[in-house]
């Protein structure tokens, strides 16, 4: 077992001469459990090389090596759920030697992309997809007479959405002939994989038991009452041995749990079960960071990697001076305001969907264990959840990444806001974040929020603004949202004291003549540079809804030009409302809007996708200039008061 990432290309001949899946099936069955063990090498390699998600990527090595021999991708449909156990397939799948550019600007995604290879049947990134995906493909392909085979690998965590099991209730439905691949990697639906168990399943899975089964049932259909006693007694039996009655029910031929790492076991069950048509799932036990043992032991905090650096000569290090304290994240400010307010505050109750540990929650979690939920990856059931508490007089937090709350907006808009109840949304992860690109951006909140009635919105600045709008939106009896981005802040000192922002109020930071920039959110310090070069005022708006519409206004009546900024999609955005608000007092002002533009951008590092952006320093100086040029430009009687 490996203890460390690997910091030379480890060998790997047998690897090196897969270039595709049909060169996978070439091997011999004996020779997988070798290229097993060089590919798992090599995805330590390649993830210290650039970073990434691993630790589910080690768990499923055998079983992505298994899916690939036995069927013939990519005629055959692999649909892979979240994506971040995909490196290995990308490995396999002619991308070996682009591995170096995963994540990076126009390198390859860190998840499935249908763009970059005919092998990504389906672009993932949310939970709980494949399954609905793969259904989708079975019954188009199937409507055109085509024979392929579908396979979708979904894990024990996103299972528990409820979209899987709408999935799962229309297969079954349908009778379509498709596979499930559940891959439980934390042992959450049963941990009976004894002996008894693995021997059934191996039996189950069987020709000689499947063909008898089959012929059985063609027999005993003509005797209902015995069918129907040989089906019971077959579950049950099955039940004593496998948590494979649910699936049972639900109409799938379920066989498992097997070990997900016995490649010979997984070769010959999936080989077999090919061939068997209709609904079928297997159940696979992994384990998340297989092979590598730090992973094996902490698999939350090993689930992705930053690149690991060369280490620094002994000398180097004796004559290094002291690093600066570090900045804190977004989401450790969050955690310490959230711990803060539950000191004195019992009925504050924190609402997670399955992302304790990304929201930066896990002190609250231990300290306050009767005022803390989590849900599991099941974004609607955790906002109607917060609604019903509210209707009970609690004070419930929303702790969701932006991209996630997408998927629970009619629950927002219908159980939280046309009842205006007292839910506040503590929106992580706003605007870009870079790396794991437009699946994982939240570019869109302040479009998708601001049209929604009774809601408040508030866009931080730095730290310190973070916390203080979190307290004054927690304060407000109503539904209110605080949206910040991923990773740290400016280092603002959060010990100041001040007084909480009023709702609705903004605040000038400088003073200028001829442009004020109206700044929402953290791209203040980058306004606030630009502006020294232009002389321009700058405002720091703090809430996009209730707008400071005085302040806007008295900004339009001082200045020739206003410049909106947001890290946020255009359309909708914060800039759509400072032009409503203009057009409804009936102010002329010139309005330049700097902010995310109408594309899906792809994945990076933050600062090259804000400059993709014109976002950058100079592109936003050079954008207002240009614009005033154009201003000048303009005949007298055009010009604006």
């Amino acid at each position: 077992m490996l203890t460390e990432i690997p910091l030379h290309r480890p060998v790997t001949p047998l690897l090196d001469s897969i270039n595709s899946p049909d060169d996978l099936r070439a091997l011999e069955e004996s020779q997988l459990p070798t290229l097993a063990a060089e590919l798992r090498e090599f995805l330590l390699y390649s993830v210290g090389k650039t970073g990434g998600h691993f630790g589910a990527g080690l768990g499923v090595v055998e079983l992505t090596i298994a899916l690939h021999y036995v069927y013939q991708t990519p005629e055959d449909r692999l649909v892979w759920d979240v994506g971040h156990q995909t490196y290995p397939h990308k490995i396999l799948t002619e991308r070996r030697e682009r591995m170096h550019s995963i994540r990076q600007l126009d390198g390859l995604a860190g998840f499935p992309k249908r763009s970059e290879s005919p092998y990504d049947t389906f672009g993932v990134g949310h939970s709980s997809t494949s399954l609905s995906a793969a259904l989708g493909m079975a019954v188009g392909s199937q409507q055109q007479g085509d024979d392929r085979r579908m396979v979708a690998v979904i894990g024990d965590g996103a299972m528990t959405a409820g979209m899987a099991f709408e999935a799962l209730n229309h297969i079954a439905h349908l009778g379509s002939d498709l596979l499930v691949v559940l891959n439980d990697n934390n042992m959450s639906i049963s941990r009976n994989v004894g002996g008894l168990a693995n021997y059934f399943s191996k039996i189950w899975a069987s020709k000689l038991y499947t063909e008898f089964r089959e012929g059985s049932k063609k027999v005993l259909s003509k005797i209902p009452q015995a069918w129907e006693l040989a089906r019971k007694t077959e579950e049950h039996v099955k039940g004593m041995v496998s948590p494979g009655t649910l699936f049972e029910e639900l109409g799938f031929y379920y066989i498992g749990p097997i070990d997900g790492h016995d490649l010979p076991r997984l070769v010959h069950d999936i080989s077999n079960l090919r061939e068997l048509k209709g609904p079928k799932l297997l159940h696979v036990i992994t384990k998340k960071g297989k092979g590598f043992a730090p992973a094996e032991d902490d698999p939350v905090g090993y689930h992705a990697l930053n690149k690991i650096e060369p280490k620094a000569p002994a000398a180097a290090v004796a004559s290094h001076v002291p690093d600066k304290p570090k900045k804190l994240k977004y989401q450790d400010v969050f955690g310490q305001w959230l711990c803060r307010e539950a000191e004195h505050n019992a009925k504050l109750m924190a609402i997670t969907p399955a992302m304790c540990e990304g929201s930066g929650m896990v002190e609250f979690a231990e300290r306050f264990p009767d005022q803390f939920h989590d849900v599991a990856i099941a974004e609607q059931h955790a906002v109607t959840f917060a609604a019903g508490l509210a209707c009970e007089g609690l004070k419930p937090v929303v702790a969701i990444y932006s991209t996630f709350l997408q998927r629970a907006y009619d629950q927002l808009v219908h159980d939280v806001a046309l009842q205006s109840l007292d839910v506040t949304f503590a929106i992580d992860r706003a605007g870009l974040v870079g790396e794991d690109g437009p699946t994982h951006a939240g570019s869109f909140d302040l479009s998708y929020l601001r049209c929604i009635p009774n809601m408040v919105i508030a866009a931080p600045s730095d730290e310190f603004e973070c916390q203080q709008l979190l307290q004054a939106s927690f304060e407000h009896p109503g539904p209110a949202a605080v949206r910040y981005p991923r990773g740290t802040g400016t280092g603002a000192d959060l010990s100041q004291q001040a007084p909480l922002p009023a709702i609705g109020r903004g605040r000038q930071c400088r003073a200028g003549t001829g442009v004020a920039i109206l700044n929402f959110g953290t791209l203040l310090e980058r306004a606030l540079t630009v502006a020294e070069s232009l002389n321009a005022t700058v405002c720091d708006m703090r809430w996009v809804k209730p707008l400071d519409e005085a302040l806007i206004l008295a900004m339009a009546s001082q200045h020739d030009l206003l410049v909106t900024l947001e890290d946020n999609a255009l359309a909708g955005g914060a800039g759509s409302a400072v032009l409503e608000l203009c057009q409804q007092h009936g102010i002329l002002v010139h309005v330049l809007q700097l902010g995310l533009p109408d594309r899906f951008q792809d994945h990076g590092k933050r600062e090259q996708l804000l400059e993709q952006a014109g976002l950058s320093v100079n592109a936003m100086h050079d954008a207002i200039q240009a614009r005033l040029e154009k201003i000048l430009q303009l005949p007298q009687s055009r010009l604006l008061p």
